[in-house]
């Protein structure tokens, strides 16, 4: 039987970074589920002065700050008043210049349709140092937890991601929807939820199957998760039928069918 380790700060078996006074962290919480969340992620939010957190980022993962943090929101989602990229990139650079440590949260990953390159930028151009902290994207974890693997002998050897909402708010207008199509076996789109119907057609167009398996992750690896499995043709009105709850995110390919034998998470 193995004793229970205690894995404050000061115990871990490892060195970890200084979170200096005047520096920022970017970092990623994963896709929801708080046990996702980094070591590094988990460290930084130990040393943290202020979080500055986004609105896929969790209640649970929130707690994990040290006590006395200051929390700041800085939310923003399709359809809704949110803030400005450019406010909250100068936030993070004052923030930091009151020699606070600043840590910058974001879902998934900062660098995987998270913006997160553009806070990186404006705080090199006003001098701020800062780190990036890598988190697990919802195009990793989220299949995980609906028992749908990104890559798997047999079924697929490349996935590709996709965001199907650009900042006006449109499917990306620079996609090659024949060389998507034809290039890879599995496609996971982020946020394309709302323009679902066009981007099925444009599959369809461009020589995928209507019968192909789509899984439409709502919530993932969330206690409230659901998974919605149709097919390319029936995808757009089975979404609309169902109102899954944001966010969404969508899985074109066969190893969407997988999860018939390999889901383990959600309850039936």
């Amino acid at each position: 039987m193995c004793a229970a380790m205690d894995v404050s700060p000061k115990n871990l078996p490892l060195t970890l970074p200084d979170f200096l006074p005047g520096t920022v962290w970017i970092v990623g919480a994963g896709p929801g589920d708080a046990g996702l969340l980094t070591l590094l992620a988990w460290h930084g939010m130990q040393h943290a002065d202020c979080v500055v957190y986004d609105a896929l980022v969790g209640d649970d993962v929130l707690k994990l700050a040290r006590p006395g943090a200051e929390l700041i929101y800085a939310g923003k989602r399709g359809g809704k008043p949110s803030a400005q990229q450019g406010d909250i990139s100068e936030l993070l650079v004052q923030e930091a210049k009151k020699g606070r440590r600043v840590l910058r949260l974001k879902g998934g990953d900062p660098f995987v349709f998270g913006r997160g390159a553009e806070e990186c930028l404006h705080l090199a151009e006003a001098g701020i140092q800062f780190r990036v902290v890598p988190g697990i994207t919802a195009g990793v974890g989220a299949l995980a937890y609906a028992g749908i693997p990104v890559t798997t002998r047999g079924k697929n050897t490349a996935v590709t991601f996709i965001t199907g909402y650009t900042q006006g708010g449109s499917v990306p207008e620079d996609i090659d929807w024949t060389a998507l199509s034809h290039g890879s076996p599995a496609l996971v789109f982020y946020m394309g939820a709302p323009h679902l119907a066009h981007i099925a057609e444009k599959l369809m167009e461009a020589g995928r199957s209507s019968d192909e398996p789509v899984a439409i992750l709502s919530r993932a690896t969330l206690p409230d998760q659901k998974v919605l499995e149709t097919t390319l043709g029936r995808c757009a009105e089975d979404l609309k039928r169902t109102r899954l709850a944001a966010p969404t995110l969508i899985v074109v390919g066969p190893v969407a069918a997988l999860r018939r034998d390999m889901r383990w998470f959600e309850e039936s």
